[in-house]
């Protein structure tokens, strides 16, 4: 689900670019799955994993500059990101946030959204879509996020995509990612101090699946704690619009702000 101009992007900045899959909800919650996955790979580059990991020619070419790691990422990708920069013992140097999900006390994720529900055919029953948590093992891959990012149109005859666009539509997403509501634990807003890694944020404004209204208030936040920080909004678009947006546009050139702005840490610290 990455987009792969961005990847480009990074690549032609001699950028070393690392996509993991990690595990999916709900059969492991949030913190314990795809967090913890994203925190162990930090965690294996950190203490030496990936330098070892690399052929010896592409070490030569490539030194690796492990007081640069960046994290970015879009919708749960971006929330994923943010949890790199805190309750670990080493945090990412700089964040990319593009709409991922915080502030989860907010009344809108256990609000009704119509425009999912309409999507949703009429004959799905609890039994099917309950089949996620029979999959084994825990998947690490699949063509929707539980925030709506899906690769094409959503394929119902699936049941993990049934069964996320049914949480989606009836604004129950946190229950089954984090039933023990330990929010403390997971959100991003939650968890901004002053030594918080700088941040970059893109958010669409026609964005339905995660208010814009959310990332400001994340970027609030950060801006209280005097973290190095900045946001641009991208008229005009919706959520996931990195998966579709066209190099050159005026899309293309608001976003590429967030890799100007992880590039410009380089040179602050240098």
């Amino acid at each position: 689900m990455v987009n792969k101009d961005q990847v480009k992007d990074c690549l032609d900045r001699r950028w070393i670019v690392l996509v993991p899959n990690h595990r999916l909800c709900p059969q492991v919650n949030l913190l314990e799955g795809p967090i913890q996955d994203c925190r162990d790979l930090l965690s294996w580059m950190h203490n030496g994993g990936f330098e070892k990991a690399l052929p010896p020619e592409v070490a030569a070419q490539y030194p690796l500059d492990l007081d640069h790691v960046f994290a970015f990422g879009t919708s749960s990708g971006g929330m994923l990101a943010l949890c790199l920069g805190f309750a670990v013992p080493r945090p990412v140097a700089g964040i990319y946030d593009m709409y991922g999900p915080c502030h989860f006390d907010d009344p809108f994720w256990t609000s009704r959204l119509p425009h999912v529900a309409d999507k949703l055919p009429p004959n799905l029953s609890d039994g099917f879509i309950s089949q996620v948590y029979k999959e084994s093992p825990v998947p690490t891959t699949g063509g929707v996020s539980l925030e709506g990012q899906a690769t094409g149109a959503p394929n119902f005859s699936d049941p993990r995509v049934a069964f996320a666009f049914t949480q989606i539509a009836n604004g129950r997403v946190l229950d089954v990612v984090m039933p023990s509501k330990e929010w403390s634990k997971v959100d991003p807003i939650r968890n901004i101090t002053p030594s918080f890694p700088p941040t970059f944020i893109a958010h669409g404004t026609e964005d339905k699946m995660v208010p814009m209204s959310l990332s400001k208030g994340l970027l609030k936040v950060l801006r209280q704690n005097n973290v190095h920080s900045a946001m641009v909004e991208v008229p005009n678009e919706g959520h996931t619009f990195a998966g579709t947006m066209k190099v050159g546009s005026t899309t293309w050139e608001l976003q590429r702000q967030g890799f100007d702005f992880l590039e410009s840490l380089v040179s602050r610290s240098g």
